[in-house]
């Protein structure tokens, strides 16, 4: 099998923390691809190690032999985080993300979709996640949460922060499938207000709120920027 050269470096100019890169929208969806799938066994790995019943000789075997393969990812990496890069078509990758990055084990992934009323997501939320016995992390709800309530504010082409959140907590949320809504509710100004839930099949497990503000002067325009 002929293996592909790394990801290129390319000039870029970094925007209030976004990151302007003129990698060609193919290039990027070929090597997210590639890191998707490495994640996603990644992923499988973590939930095997949460709950494997193999005696301690043969995990200490299996943490040397994951030694190397991390020794060997490291051999040419980022120096830092992996940020958010943009290209001139708005193609967006941000593969660190802790609930949608592509190349991060840790998130879900949640796949979040853009509809009539907001957004939405289904997702399935194994042992990573758990809380109390059963029951998905009440921090993981407010950070599934925050994210597509972000993503809902942000919709319209413009970048948002969360300025506030409050959530309710209607009863415990089940490890397992799951499905998240977001709508915007109003707008005041660079202010927007969001509401969402996560259910489960027998209804609302969890409901949240939340003010999401468009910093001034923070706008990405590919028609005016240029790479560095």
């Amino acid at each position: 099998m002929t293996s592909r050269p790394p990801f290129p470096e390319v000039s870029a100019l970094s925007i209030g923390g976004f990151v302007r890169d003129d990698t060609p929208t193919p290039e990027v969806d070929r090597r997210e691809a590639v890191l998707a799938s490495l994640a996603g066994t990644v992923r499988e790995l973590v939930d095997a190690a949460i709950r494997t019943t193999v005696d301690d000789g043969e995990v200490h075997r299996i943490r040397d032999d994951l030694a190397g393969l991390v020794d060997r990812l490291r051999a040419s990496q980022l120096p830092g985080p992996a940020g958010v890069r943009f290209n001139g078509e708005m193609r967006a990758w941000n593969w660190g993300n802790a609930v949608v990055g592509a190349a991060n084990a840790i998130a879900p992934p949640l796949e979040v979709v853009h509809d009539a009323s907001g957004c939405h997501a289904d997702v399935v939320l194994g042992a990573a996640y758990e809380g109390p016995p059963g029951l998905v992390h009440g921090g993981v709800s407010a950070m599934l949460l925050d994210h597509i309530m972000g993503v809902t504010a942000s919709a319209m082409r413009r970048t948002t922060f969360t300025g506030t959140l409050t959530m309710r907590y209607r009863r415990g949320t089940p490890l397992g499938p799951l499905r998240l809504e977001a709508s915007i509710a109003r707008e005041e100004g660079r202010k927007v207000f969001v509401v969402a839930s996560i259910a489960d099949a027998d209804g609302v497990t969890v409901e949240a709120d939340g003010i999401f503000i468009e910093p001034a002067g923070l706008r990405i325009d590919p028609q005016e920027q240029t790479s560095a």
